[in-house]
């Protein structure tokens, strides 16, 4: 998923080609529900991925008051070089609602998140599948720790593939010779998991099928160059892409733009710890946000525009502006001349209470070893994140669904140095988008996201079309939570129900033509 700089220690790269043997492992979803025999080649003793694998359980989750029964595969499809070699191999689980017996007509929901370097786990068991995490309200972690029934899965309306790509999760290198740049850059991740998605789709029987791309964060980049890849060059045409807390798309922004686009996400931040002004704090965060959008583009990036030649007197009350709306002193605005980083500000909003605030959810809270300083000592929501993610994922993949392998299951994998290049991934989305008149774009953003804040957002999809002809086909979501919006329950039944709608607007009726 996400968090390019975060990215934790490497650990050496299984290498082996090894392929299935029959078993006759099976699982079961508890509460129990009938299990299907299923072929396991995952190699239960051994640090090795199997190159093809598949185990097979059923399961049935409450989903708007109804039943959903469903048919669940965790398995693994390698990756072949141009010679057909097998040189990788991507592990994946495929959920599909087991009372529809007409493909043709089901939506496919492919799911990523992104890093680079981190796997699909985020959005599989706390977004949109059938099964999430056993965190409180806001998202923290509890004990017990483990997983139950997500009532809000848009699996009664799409079946749902969750793709780990090489190095994340179980997914590997095979070949100890394969060059690790065709996987390992914006282009070449693009490359090759469009190959790998004609594979699984031709293997699925899901040709048919209107079919959406989800990713987040990091894996919007991912997606968003997916749909032009699949489209132009396997001639697999999409239905509907979603970004969730996206980046930039390569979408160029440097200078008084940059600087000036964190603000409104400073003065959610700001209003959520309850530190602004009497008069603004009273507002809601829906009333004051407007407010802030308009001084930013209206005010602010004019004012940053003029640099150092600023009349001192504007300087001064541009500062105080700023100060007001994000809750910190004018003389901390005017000493980083107007444009305050936001890893000053996760330190500073707080300093006075002795704590910092997260970078991808600035709800939580954190503690350093002293309050001076220009940056927290850590990331408090990502610590927390892995704390109630990492056993959940491990005990549902091996111990529910039966995935019996002693791979390590890796959270965030080694996959740098990774190629940033050429990244026109915003582009690519216009140009697929132009190209198909199916096709529909969703932003989704918490107003308390750091790392990819919310009008950053706001501001890639305003510049992935700047001609305005496709903006009617475009929308933009909004949830008061960070990066994982989701984690929050309230957020989690609202985000879920957009895409839900998302998908139905997106699916035409039969006979409806894609044309201008």
């Amino acid at each position: 998923m996400k968090f390019s700089k975060l990215i934790l220690a490497s650990m050496a790269l299984c290498v082996a080609n090894a392929y299935a043997q029959d078993s006759n492992n099976s699982a079961s979803n508890p509460p129990p529900t009938p299990v299907e025999k299923s072929k396991s080649v995952a190699s239960a003793n051994e640090r090795i991925l199997s190159a093809e694998s598949a185990v097979h359980s059923n399961g049935q989750v409450m989903i708007k008051g109804k039943a959903v029964p469903y048919k669940v595969t965790a398995g693994t499809q390698p990756v072949w070089d141009k010679d057909g070699k097998v040189i990788a191999s991507l592990f994946y689980t495929y959920y599909q609602r087991s009372d529809v017996s007409n493909k043709d007509k089901r939506p496919l929901l492919i799911s990523f998140n992104g890093g680079p370097g981190s796997a699909s786990v985020w959005m599989h068991v706390a977004y949109t599948g059938p099964k999430m995490l056993n965190i409180d309200d806001e998202g923290y972690p509890v004990q017990p720790y483990g997983i139950r029934d997500n009532p809000h899965s848009v699996l009664d309306v799409a079946d749902i593939v969750y793709i780990d790509p090489v190095n994340t999760g179980f997914s590997r290198v095979l070949d100890p010779k394969a060059d690790r740049t065709q996987f390992f850059g914006v282009n070449a991740d693009i490359a090759y998991l469009a190959e790998w998605l004609n594979t699984f789709v031709s293997r699925s029987s899901r040709w048919n099928s209107p079919k959406y791309l989800i990713g987040e964060s990091y894996g919007t980049a991912r997606v968003s160059g997916l749909a032009k890849e699949l489209q132009n060059n396997h001639w697999m045409y999409l239905n509907g892409v979603i970004l969730v807390s996206p980046t930039g798309l390569g979408i160029k922004r440097e200078g008084p733009v940059n600087d000036a686009l964190s603000l409104p996400y400073y003065a959610a931040t700001a209003w959520h710890h309850k530190v602004l002004p009497a008069d603004l704090q009273k507002r809601d965060l829906n009333e004051l946000l407007p407010e802030v959008e308009n001084f930013t583009l209206n005010e602010f990036i004019p004012a940053l525009a003029k640099g150092g030649f600023i009349d001192a007197q504007q300087r001064q009350q541009i500062a105080a502006k700023v100060a007001r709306y994000a809750g910190v002193s004018e003389t901390a605005v005017l000493q980083h001349n107007l444009a305050m980083p936001p890893s000053f500000f996760w330190k500073e909003l707080l300093r006075t209470r002795g704590q910092t605030v997260g970078r991808l959810d600035s709800r939580y809270l954190g503690i350093d070893r002293m309050d001076a300083g220009t940056g927290p000592d850590y990331n408090a929501e990502l610590t927390s994140w892995l704390h109630s993610f990492t056993p959940a994922i491990n005990y549902y993949l091996r111990d529910v669904l039966k995935y019996k392998t002693d791979v390590k299951y890796n959270m965030f994998g080694p996959v740098h140095p990774w190629d940033n290049s050429n990244d026109r991934t915003g582009e690519n989305l216009r140009l697929a988008m132009a190209e198909n008149p199916y096709m529909r774009l969703m932003v989704q953003s918490g107003y308390y996201d750091g790392a990819t804040n919310y009008f950053d957002a706001k501001y890639t999809m305003w510049q992935v079309d700047p001609s305005g002809k496709m903006k009617d086909r475009m929308e933009f979501k909004g949830y008061r939570s960070g990066h994982m919006m989701y984690l929050r329950s309230e957020d989690l039944a609202t985000s879920n129900e957009h895409i839900r709608e998302f998908i139905k607007k997106a699916t035409p009726a039969n006979g409806q033509a894609a044309k201008y």
